[in-house]
Protein backbone atom coordinates (compact mmCIF):
# COMPACT_ATOMS: atom_id res chain seq x y z
CA UNK A 1 0.00 0.00 0.00
CA UNK A 2 2.49 2.68 1.11
CA UNK A 3 4.79 1.78 -2.29
CA UNK A 4 1.48 2.34 -4.29
CA UNK A 5 1.24 6.12 -2.36
CA UNK A 6 5.01 6.56 -3.04
CA UNK A 7 4.93 5.47 -6.96
CA UNK A 8 1.64 7.76 -7.29
CA UNK A 9 3.02 11.01 -5.65
CA UNK A 10 5.89 10.83 -7.83
CA UNK A 11 3.91 10.29 -10.96
CA UNK A 12 1.88 13.81 -9.74
CA UNK A 13 5.23 15.56 -9.34
CA UNK A 14 6.61 15.11 -12.73
CA UNK A 15 3.25 16.04 -13.80
CA UNK A 16 3.72 19.06 -12.33
CA UNK A 17 7.41 19.30 -13.76
CA UNK A 18 6.21 18.86 -16.51
CA UNK A 19 3.17 21.36 -16.60
CA UNK A 20 5.90 23.79 -15.45
CA UNK A 21 8.55 23.39 -18.38
CA UNK A 22 5.90 23.57 -20.55
CA UNK A 23 4.42 27.38 -19.17
CA UNK A 24 8.56 28.62 -19.03
CA UNK A 25 9.48 27.21 -22.76
CA UNK A 26 8.75 30.49 -24.32
CA UNK A 27 10.06 32.46 -21.98
CA UNK A 28 13.30 30.79 -22.43
CA UNK A 29 13.28 30.51 -25.58
CA UNK A 30 12.53 34.50 -26.00
CA UNK A 31 15.18 35.29 -23.65
CA UNK A 32 17.97 32.62 -25.77
CA UNK A 33 16.97 34.67 -28.96
CA UNK A 34 18.26 37.91 -28.21
CA UNK A 35 21.61 36.69 -27.87
CA UNK A 36 21.60 35.46 -31.38
CA UNK A 37 21.00 38.75 -32.36
CA UNK A 38 22.98 40.09 -35.08
CA UNK A 39 25.05 43.43 -33.39
CA UNK A 40 26.07 44.64 -37.17
CA UNK A 41 22.41 44.64 -38.19
CA UNK A 42 21.08 46.39 -35.17
CA UNK A 43 23.81 49.17 -35.71
CA UNK A 44 23.25 49.96 -39.66
CA UNK A 45 19.92 50.40 -38.29
CA UNK A 46 21.18 52.61 -35.99
CA UNK A 47 23.12 54.18 -38.34
CA UNK A 48 20.82 54.82 -40.99
CA UNK A 49 20.33 58.32 -39.92
CA UNK A 50 21.13 62.07 -41.28
CA UNK A 51 21.38 64.96 -39.94
CA UNK A 52 20.62 68.42 -42.06
CA UNK A 53 20.51 71.80 -40.98
CA UNK A 54 18.20 74.21 -42.13
CA UNK A 55 17.85 78.02 -42.18
CA UNK A 56 15.16 80.21 -42.10
CA UNK A 57 15.23 84.40 -42.61
CA UNK A 58 12.53 86.39 -42.79
CA UNK A 59 12.65 90.05 -43.57
CA UNK A 60 10.04 92.54 -41.74
CA UNK A 61 10.31 96.49 -41.94
CA UNK A 62 11.33 98.86 -38.59
CA UNK A 63 8.95 100.97 -37.27
CA UNK A 64 11.15 101.92 -33.97
CA UNK A 65 13.16 104.51 -33.72
CA UNK A 66 16.22 104.51 -30.75
CA UNK A 67 18.26 107.37 -30.53
CA UNK A 68 20.34 108.38 -27.90
CA UNK A 69 21.99 111.80 -27.65
CA UNK A 70 23.46 114.02 -25.02
CA UNK A 71 25.17 116.92 -23.74
CA UNK A 72 28.74 117.14 -23.37
CA UNK A 73 30.53 120.47 -21.35
CA UNK A 74 33.95 121.24 -20.77
CA UNK A 75 35.49 123.98 -17.96
CA UNK A 76 38.01 124.61 -15.52
CA UNK A 77 36.35 123.31 -12.05
CA UNK A 78 34.34 119.91 -11.56
CA UNK A 79 31.28 121.59 -9.53
CA UNK A 80 30.62 124.02 -12.62
CA UNK A 81 30.48 121.90 -14.55
CA UNK A 82 28.40 119.58 -13.05
CA UNK A 83 26.09 122.34 -12.47
CA UNK A 84 26.47 123.86 -16.33
CA UNK A 85 25.95 119.85 -17.35
CA UNK A 86 22.74 119.68 -15.31
CA UNK A 87 21.53 123.06 -16.17
CA UNK A 88 21.98 121.98 -19.73
CA UNK A 89 20.83 118.35 -19.84
CA UNK A 90 17.34 119.34 -18.37
CA UNK A 91 16.45 121.70 -21.80
CA UNK A 92 17.28 118.56 -23.85
CA UNK A 93 15.14 116.23 -21.73
CA UNK A 94 12.18 118.85 -21.59
CA UNK A 95 12.27 119.72 -24.84
CA UNK A 96 12.03 115.92 -25.94
CA UNK A 97 9.15 115.50 -23.22
CA UNK A 98 6.94 118.17 -25.05
CA UNK A 99 7.77 116.27 -28.12
CA UNK A 100 5.80 113.17 -26.62
CA UNK A 101 9.25 110.42 -27.30
CA UNK A 102 8.87 107.33 -25.82
CA UNK A 103 11.10 105.47 -22.76
CA UNK A 104 12.97 108.58 -22.59
CA UNK A 105 15.80 107.65 -19.94
CA UNK A 106 19.29 108.12 -18.77
CA UNK A 107 21.83 106.15 -20.35
CA UNK A 108 24.85 107.56 -18.49
CA UNK A 109 26.02 110.38 -16.79
CA UNK A 110 30.04 111.03 -16.39
CA UNK A 111 32.34 114.15 -15.40
CA UNK A 112 36.34 113.04 -15.86
CA UNK A 113 39.18 115.65 -15.52
CA UNK A 114 40.86 116.46 -18.51
CA UNK A 115 44.74 116.29 -18.91
CA UNK A 116 47.00 118.18 -20.74
CA UNK A 117 48.40 116.11 -24.14
CA UNK A 118 51.31 116.09 -26.05
CA UNK A 119 52.45 114.99 -29.74
CA UNK A 120 55.33 113.32 -28.73
CA UNK A 121 54.56 109.89 -27.34
CA UNK A 122 58.12 109.11 -26.07
CA UNK A 123 57.64 112.52 -23.69
CA UNK A 124 54.17 110.64 -22.54
CA UNK A 125 56.60 107.48 -21.25
CA UNK A 126 58.79 109.51 -19.81
CA UNK A 127 56.33 111.20 -17.60
CA UNK A 128 54.72 107.76 -16.27
CA UNK A 129 58.13 105.67 -16.03
CA UNK A 130 58.99 108.87 -13.87
CA UNK A 131 56.16 109.04 -12.20
CA UNK A 132 55.64 112.86 -13.01
CA UNK A 133 51.92 113.96 -12.60
CA UNK A 134 50.57 115.14 -15.92
CA UNK A 135 49.27 118.87 -15.88
CA UNK A 136 45.06 118.95 -14.83
CA UNK A 137 43.55 121.11 -17.43
CA UNK A 138 39.89 120.69 -16.38
CA UNK A 139 36.81 118.34 -16.82
CA UNK A 140 34.49 117.01 -19.13
CA UNK A 141 31.37 116.66 -18.27
CA UNK A 142 28.58 114.14 -20.31
CA UNK A 143 25.06 113.43 -19.83
CA UNK A 144 23.82 110.88 -22.55
CA UNK A 145 20.13 110.61 -22.58
CA UNK A 146 17.86 107.72 -24.81
CA UNK A 147 14.44 107.55 -26.50
CA UNK A 148 12.02 105.80 -28.98
CA UNK A 149 10.12 107.47 -31.67
CA UNK A 150 8.43 106.43 -34.80
CA UNK A 151 11.26 106.94 -37.75
CA UNK A 152 9.39 109.46 -40.06
CA UNK A 153 9.95 111.83 -36.78
CA UNK A 154 13.32 110.91 -35.79
CA UNK A 155 15.11 113.37 -37.81
CA UNK A 156 13.04 116.14 -36.49
CA UNK A 157 13.27 115.28 -32.82
CA UNK A 158 17.05 114.98 -33.27
CA UNK A 159 16.89 118.16 -34.87
CA UNK A 160 14.96 120.14 -32.14
CA UNK A 161 17.12 118.19 -29.46
CA UNK A 162 20.19 119.95 -30.88
CA UNK A 163 18.27 123.62 -31.06
CA UNK A 164 17.63 122.71 -27.07
CA UNK A 165 21.30 121.95 -26.42
CA UNK A 166 22.36 118.65 -27.28
CA UNK A 167 25.82 118.66 -28.44
CA UNK A 168 26.44 115.16 -29.41
CA UNK A 169 24.51 111.85 -31.11
CA UNK A 170 26.08 108.56 -30.24
CA UNK A 171 23.99 106.92 -32.65
CA UNK A 172 20.50 105.25 -33.92
CA UNK A 173 19.25 102.14 -34.22
CA UNK A 174 15.85 100.48 -35.71
CA UNK A 175 14.05 97.52 -34.83
CA UNK A 176 10.01 96.41 -35.54
CA UNK A 177 7.43 96.08 -33.17
CA UNK A 178 7.55 92.84 -30.39
CA UNK A 179 4.58 91.45 -31.96
CA UNK A 180 5.72 91.76 -35.71
CA UNK A 181 9.04 90.56 -34.40
CA UNK A 182 7.20 87.39 -32.70
CA UNK A 183 5.27 86.44 -36.32
CA UNK A 184 8.85 86.71 -37.99
CA UNK A 185 10.43 84.34 -35.79
CA UNK A 186 7.55 81.52 -36.16
CA UNK A 187 7.61 81.75 -40.12
CA UNK A 188 11.54 81.71 -39.98
CA UNK A 189 11.64 78.74 -38.12
CA UNK A 190 9.01 77.46 -40.58
CA UNK A 191 11.21 78.23 -43.32
CA UNK A 192 14.48 76.99 -41.50
CA UNK A 193 12.21 73.24 -40.78
CA UNK A 194 11.03 73.07 -44.52
CA UNK A 195 15.15 74.43 -46.01
CA UNK A 196 16.33 71.22 -43.84
CA UNK A 197 13.58 68.75 -45.27
CA UNK A 198 14.35 69.89 -48.58
CA UNK A 199 17.99 69.21 -48.02
CA UNK A 200 17.64 65.78 -46.75
CA UNK A 201 15.00 65.03 -49.85
CA UNK A 202 17.68 66.00 -52.84
CA UNK A 203 20.56 64.01 -50.71
CA UNK A 204 18.97 61.13 -50.12
CA UNK A 205 17.13 61.18 -53.83
CA UNK A 206 20.65 61.71 -54.94
CA UNK A 207 21.40 58.39 -53.63
CA UNK A 208 18.39 56.18 -54.67
CA UNK A 209 17.21 56.52 -50.76
CA UNK A 210 14.11 57.43 -49.24
CA UNK A 211 13.28 59.37 -46.29
CA UNK A 212 11.44 58.05 -43.39
CA UNK A 213 10.89 59.38 -39.79
CA UNK A 214 12.55 62.38 -38.01
CA UNK A 215 13.99 61.05 -34.75
CA UNK A 216 15.62 64.06 -33.29
CA UNK A 217 14.85 67.79 -33.78
CA UNK A 218 16.97 70.66 -32.61
CA UNK A 219 15.44 74.13 -32.42
CA UNK A 220 18.65 76.63 -32.41
CA UNK A 221 15.91 79.66 -32.02
CA UNK A 222 15.26 82.42 -34.16
CA UNK A 223 17.42 85.94 -33.28
CA UNK A 224 16.16 89.21 -34.72
CA UNK A 225 19.78 91.07 -35.11
CA UNK A 226 19.28 95.20 -34.49
CA UNK A 227 19.62 97.21 -37.29
CA UNK A 228 22.32 99.67 -36.40
CA UNK A 229 23.14 103.08 -38.14
CA UNK A 230 26.14 104.47 -36.40
CA UNK A 231 25.84 108.87 -36.47
CA UNK A 232 28.89 111.44 -36.43
CA UNK A 233 27.08 114.52 -35.42
CA UNK A 234 28.34 118.02 -36.20
CA UNK A 235 26.30 120.60 -34.67
CA UNK A 236 25.30 122.77 -37.44
CA UNK A 237 24.72 126.41 -36.92
CA UNK A 238 21.60 127.86 -38.64
CA UNK A 239 19.35 126.35 -41.45
CA UNK A 240 16.00 124.71 -41.13
CA UNK A 241 17.03 121.51 -43.07
CA UNK A 242 15.56 118.58 -40.98
CA UNK A 243 18.03 115.75 -40.70
CA UNK A 244 16.95 113.00 -43.26
CA UNK A 245 16.55 109.51 -41.07
CA UNK A 246 16.46 106.52 -43.31
CA UNK A 247 14.55 103.26 -41.53
CA UNK A 248 15.69 99.64 -43.23
CA UNK A 249 14.38 96.52 -42.85
CA UNK A 250 15.09 94.07 -40.36
CA UNK A 251 16.51 89.99 -40.52
CA UNK A 252 14.74 87.77 -38.35
CA UNK A 253 17.02 84.41 -39.24
CA UNK A 254 16.41 80.89 -37.59
CA UNK A 255 17.98 77.39 -37.73
CA UNK A 256 16.73 74.24 -37.34
CA UNK A 257 18.76 70.62 -37.09
CA UNK A 258 17.07 67.70 -38.29
CA UNK A 259 17.94 63.91 -37.73
CA UNK A 260 15.66 61.72 -40.17
CA UNK A 261 16.04 58.00 -40.74
CA UNK A 262 16.29 56.50 -44.03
Amino acid sequence: MNNLLVLKSRKNNQHQRQLIFQKLLPLVLGIASLGFVNPVGAQERIARTLTVSGRGVETIPTTITRVELGVEVQGKNANEVQQELARRSSVVVEALRSRNVENLQTSGISINPVYASTNNLQNILQDILQDIPRELTGYRGVNIVSFRIAPDRAGQIMDAAVQAGATRINGVSFTATEAAIDLAQQQALRLAAQDAQRQADTVLGALNLTRRDIVNIQINGATPPPVLLQAQFTRAMGGDATTPVLASDQKVEAAVTLTISY
